[in-house]
C-alpha cells in the first residue's frame, strides 16, 4: 500500500474543500491515487447529498455581489434547513461566491427543468437550419441538434456550468461538497442579475 504523505492530503484538501480526515481516508482507498480520491470524495458528496434531498430547506441567506464600477450586480436565496448552517462561515461563503459566479456567467435558469422551452425551440431551430444548410444528411440533423441542445444547457443552467474559480468543478459539485460539509440539504433557490443598460 502507497504511503499516504500529509502533503498528499494538503493537495487532496486543495483541489476538493474536503476535511482532512475524510482526504486522508480517501487517498488510503485509493492507495495514494490522487485523481481516484478526487473521484472518491466526490462521489461521497453526491451520496451524502442525494440522501438530503427530500428535506425542506426553509432557513437561507439572500447575498449579494456588485462587480467593480457599479454597472453589474446579482442577488441569489441560498436556503438550507436550519438557521444555524445559515450563519455559518462557509454557507455565506458559497452564497458569495454563487452570486459573483453568476455575474462571470449569467445563466438563464437554476436547472435543466426550468430551461424556458421557447428558447429551446428557438435554439432547436437555429441549430436544424445550420445543420441542414451545411448539407448534414436529414437523419442525422436531429442527433447534431440534440447534441448541440445538451451542450446549450450546460451553458445556460447554472448547476451544470463549471465554477469560475474552479472549471474542473461544476456549480453541482461544489454543491453537493457543501451539502457533505454540512449534513443538510441545501439548495440555490433564485437569482436576480441586473446590469445597467440591459433589459
Amino acid at each position: 500500500m502507497a504511503e499516504i504523505t500529509a502533503a498528499m492530503v494538503k493537495e487532496l484538501r486543495e483541489r476538493t474543500n474536503a476535511g482532512m480526515m475524510d482526504c486522508k481516508k480517501a487517498l488510503q482507498e485509493c492507495d495514494g491515487d490522487m485523481e481516484k480520491a478526487v473521484d472518491y470524495l466526490r462521489q461521497k458528496g453526491l451520496a451524502v447529498a442525494a440522501k438530503r434531498a427530500g428535506r425542506a430547506t426553509s432557513e437561507g441567506v439572500v447575498q449579494s455581489y456588485i462587480h467593480a464600477g457599479n454597472k453589474l450586480g446579482v442577488m441569489v436565496e441560498v436556503n438550507c434547513e436550519t438557521d444555524f448552517v445559515a450563519k455559518t462561515d462557509q454557507f455565506i461563503e458559497f452564497a458569495r461566491n454563487i452570486a459573483m459566479h453568476i455575474a462571470a456567467t449569467n445563466p438563464l435558469c437554476i436547472k435543466r427543468e426550468d430551461a424556458p422551452q421557447d428558447v429551446l425551440d428557438k435554439e432547436r431551430e437555429i441549430y436544424r437550419n445550420q445543420a441542414l444548410e451545411s448539407g448534414k444528411p436529414e437523419h442525422i440533423v436531429d442527433k447534431i441538434v440534440e447534441g448541440r441542445i445538451e451542450k446549450y444547457l450546460k451553458e445556460i443552467c447554472l448547476l451544470e456550468q463549471p465554477y469560475v474559480k474552479n472549471p474542473d468543478l461544476t456549480i453541482q459539485d461544489l454543491l453537493n461538497e457543501l451539502v457533505a460539509k454540512m449534513g443538510e440539504n441545501i439548495s440555490i433557490r433564485r437569482f436576480v442579475r441586473y446590469q445597467v443598460g440591459e433589459k
